[in-house]
This record gives structure tokens, C-alpha cells and sequence, in this order.
């Protein structure tokens, strides 16, 4: 058993949050539902639709937990930035490449008691719709053994879609799901599971909080 003690939100994290549960409730007129469902001790990975660059801020603004996530390699790149995403709990992935490096980090903060964001899609989608999931997150799950929270983003890709230099206003809704029934699965089973349950809560929530497109 870790005997770490439980990561807590830094001053830091606390003071940017702070500010972005301003800025996003104003600017993107942003609703999160079934935050309770996020468990408020222990590792739990949730996996991620991703719809643009404010995805990391729209997973962990309204938790009270810190949340860690993978970041491209390139961020790091640059010093002052790169040292910003560390202090808030970011760690580099080589993406399009096995990265045994990442995955281990990844099942050790896991391990280590932090909530854990993962996009299985492994880039932003281009016209807002889920993309395929890549295989290596059905491995991350069963080695990491935590519960998994999957989490919809819908309108964040009308309010910075890729390929855009700035973002603007759009309103914008997050829910959180229901634990996954993954401990019979094996790894390409959960893969499956997780693109599909993620689909299916991208649909329910269009329906119940349809959106004005752009």
C-alpha cells in the first residue's frame, strides 16, 4: 500500500482555478454535472473526449481535487511554459510513438493517489465529433487498477476549434459518468467500452443541453 500522502491542490492551482471558474462561467457560460461522481480520495483515471486546447481546463476547473495529465512533448519545450505545466501536474508523452516512459508515469501517479486525465483519442478532434480511441488506453486501465470516470466535453470545439489562433465565446457543458465495469475486460474489450460509452454520453447530452453551432 502507498503511504504517500493524498496530492492536494497547491496555491498555485488553487489561485488559477480560482480565476478560470470566473472566466469560464462567464465567457463560455460553462454547466458541469456529476461532479460528485469523482471520487474525493484515491487514484481515478477519467478518460476524455477532446474537442480543443481548453479541455484540460474544463476537466479539473470545477473539481476539488488536482488533477495530473499528459501533455505533448513539445510543450516542455519551452522553459517558462513548460515549468508552469509541471508545477500543475503535467508530465511529457511522445505522441505517435509507444512511450513506455509516460505510461509508467501515468499508472505511478495513478498509483500515487492523483486524479489522472487521459484523452483516448490522442489528439483534438477536427470537426468536434469522437474520434477512434488509441489501443494503449485499454492497458493503462488494467494495469492501473483505480476507477475510471468517463467525462464528455461538448462546445469547446465551436469555441476553439484546431486549427484557430484564439478562442471565443460559445457556452460550453461537461458531464461526468457513472464508474466503468471494467475489472472482467481485457484490454481491447475496455477500449471498446470506453469509445462507446463515451458516444453514448455525448448524444444524451446534446439532447438534454442543446447547443447554438456556429
Amino acid at each position: 500500500m502507498n503511504s504517500a500522502p493524498r496530492p492536494q491542490r497547491s496555491l498555485l492551482w488553487k489561485t488559477l482555478q480560482a480565476f478560470l471558474r470566473v472566466f469560464t462561467s462567464l465567457w463560455f457560460d460553462l454547466k458541469t454535472y456529476g461532479v460528485q461522481r469523482v471520487p474525493q480520495t484515491g487514484g481515478v483515471l477519467l478518460v476524455t473526449n477532446h474537442q480543443s486546447f481548453l479541455d484540460p481546463i474544463l476537466v479539473g476547473v470545477r473539481l476539488l481535487r488536482p488533477v495530473s495529465y499528459m501533455a505533448r512533448h513539445t510543450l516542455f519545450e519551452t522553459p517558462l511554459f513548460g515549468r508552469l505545466i509541471r508545477a500543475l501536474h503535467a508530465f511529457p508523452v511522445q505522441r505517435g510513438k509507444s512511450d513506455v516512459a509516460a505510461f509508467r508515469q501515468t499508472i505511478r501517479r495513478l498509483q500515487q493517489g492523483y486524479v489522472l486525465n487521459i484523452f483516448p483519442e490522442g489528439t483534438r478532434s477536427l470537426d468536434g465529433q469522437l474520434q477512434p480511441m488509441q489501443k494503449g488506453i485499454g492497458l493503462i486501465v488494467r494495469q492501473a487498477g483505480v476507477p475510471v470516470i468517463p467525462v464528455v466535453i461538448d462546445g469547446s470545439f465551436q469555441a476553439w476549434p484546431k486549427n484557430h489562433k484564439l478562442f471565443r465565446p460559445h457556452p460550453i457543458v461537461v458531464q461526468y459518468g457513472l464508474p466503468l465495469r471494467v475489472e472482467s475486460l481485457k484490454a481491447d474489450q475496455i477500449v471498446v467500452l470506453i469509445e462507446s460509452t463515451l458516444r453514448q454520453m455525448i448524444e444524451e447530452l446534446r439532447e438534454k443541453h442543446p447547443r447554438p453551432r456556429v
